[in-house]
């Protein structure tokens, strides 16, 4: 098992090197850099996608002139465009610039915002609340109920009971989640019907002058809602997943031997087959638990007018943010290597019988 985590552990490089190369010379070829972006905004054009969109073509060249490598550059001096672009280190040869950047990810260095005063890794932090506070409830929510619903449906298989949770759980699977999210919010947000639930936010306002079960009361009154549009869809895998594995271990000898021993159905499905027909479910763990941190719902978050990792990645993508584009990717492209590896031992530590080195031999 040493040398499987080592040959693992070894891939891991090159595989965050592709990605990081593959994105970086995307990057290079899409309009719009944040240089651009600041000059547009000088030439009171918004944002560079109005410019693109010909908001910006409607002046002569004899203006501006023609050999202006920015749109947004347009009448403006020469030596503070070169000046924008030392300052956001596009001065220098692309090449040069992913070397630079490697090295300093190496030295956990992921620089700072453009247009932010404010480090990658602080920038993350602070969006990191949001983020936990979705992706936690959430997933317990959904592992709560859909892990024992699985069992169920499982042991009643073929039964009323099986049919009609598996209907109600395809048409919550096929409701899109911003418009579930809307739906809530028209009925008991203040829309057309109830003022139950805050509109905005994670914490009210004077959060700090409550009291401690005032707080966790606030903050639970909050997240209703977004939790409730971020999980309806969440339960369908897992607890078809978990019903086929309790079925594909129901129909097994050792099930059958049990019984035909006497043993209570309660230690038949607890005692033997919870173990075996868990183990996709739990080996998976690892991945859920990383994602709880760093899972963001643009769309969500969007809608509640929460700010998170999803709204934050979104944002550093419009304003061309490259910084924080590429410290998140790096960031997270490597937790989510080092996940891989974490799933595939807890595969053995639930099952020891599981050996990858005998598979990949």
């Amino acid at each position: 098992m040493g040398a499987y985590i080592l040959r693992r552990l070894l891939l891991i490089i090159p595989t965050l090197l592709g990605i990081m190369i593959i994105n970086f010379s995307l990057v290079q070829f899409v309009p719009g850099g944040p240089v651009e972006q600041i000059l547009a905004q000088m030439q009171g054009e918004g944002d560079v996608f109005e410019s693109f969109s010909g908001g910006g073509n409607d002046v002569g060249e004899e203006t501006f002139g023609s050999d202006s490598e920015y749109i947004g550059a347009r009448g403006l001096d020469k030596e503070f465009i070169a000046e924008l672009e030392k300052q956001f280190g596009l001065d220098k040869p692309p090449l040069e610039r992913f070397f630079m950047m490697l090295w300093d990810y190496m030295r956990l260095d992921f620089g700072e915002s453009y247009f932010r005063s404010i480090s990658v890794v602080d920038l993350v932090l602070e969006k990191m609340p949001v983020s936990i506070s979705l992706g936690l409830w959430s997933t317990l929510i959904a592992y709560l109920i859909s892990i024992p619903l699985g069992i169920r449906k499982a042991v009643r298989d073929g039964s009323s009971f099986d049919t009609w949770t598996s209907g109600a759980i395809i048409v919550a699977y096929a409701i899109p989640g911003f418009l579930f999210a809307i739906l809530l919010l028209v009925l008991f947000a203040g829309g057309s019907y109830y003022q139950i639930f805050p509109l905005r936010g994670l914490t009210s306002d004077g959060f700090e002058n409550l009291s401690f079960i005032g707080k966790i009361a606030d903050y639970i009154w909050h997240l209703i809602l977004p939790v409730t549009a971020l999980t309806i869809s969440a339960f369908a895998t897992l607890t078809l997943l978990t019903k086929n594995s309790f079925l594909d271990e129901i129909k097994k000898q050792y099930v059958m031997t049990a019984r035909a021993k006497g043993l209570p159905e309660s230690r038949v499905l607890y005692g033997h087959v919870f173990r075996n027909a868990m183990l996709i479910v739990i080996a998976g763990f690892p991945a859920v638990f990383i994602g709880v941190f760093f899972t963001g719902s643009l769309i969500i978050e969007t809608i509640f007018s929460l700010d998170g990792l999803g709204r934050m990645g979104f944002e550093a993508a419009v304003a061309r943010d490259y910084p924080v584009i590429f410290g998140t990717l790096f960031m997270f492209g490597l937790i989510g290597l080092v996940v891989g590896i974490l799933s595939d031992l807890m595969y053995v530590l639930v099952d020891p019988r599981i050996d990858f080195e005998r598979r990949e031999g």
